[in-house]
């Protein structure tokens, strides 16, 4: 399960403001066109994709219920997915 608060460097009680100023600060730095980083299109596509879904009720509703629901069911996943995520950005 992708973590979009940390796509966005965000906390899960982020306002709508908060992750609109996010998006926009992170889509700028990751965009294709200039960022000339391999990893760029992809840490791009996440951004736009964590976006999608924090920033409609609706589905940031039914996220937060499925990640709540992971953390419970996988700790031990759900804390390598972590670290590899914290890691990935130290790179």
């Amino acid at each position: 399960m992708k973590d979009h608060y940390a796509a966005l460097g965000l906390s899960s009680a982020a306002r709508l403001a908060d992750i609109k100023k996010a998006f926009r600060q992170q889509a700028s730095l990751f965009h294709p066109d200039r960022n000339p980083d391999p990893q760029a299109p992809a840490r791009f596509r996440a951004v736009q994709e964590a976006y999608d879904v924090l920033s409609d009720d609706t589905k940031r509703q039914a996220y937060d219920d499925n990640r709540r629901r992971n953390l419970l069911d996988s700790p031990i996943d759900t804390a390598r997915e972590i670290w590899q995520t914290y890691f990935n950005r130290l790179i």
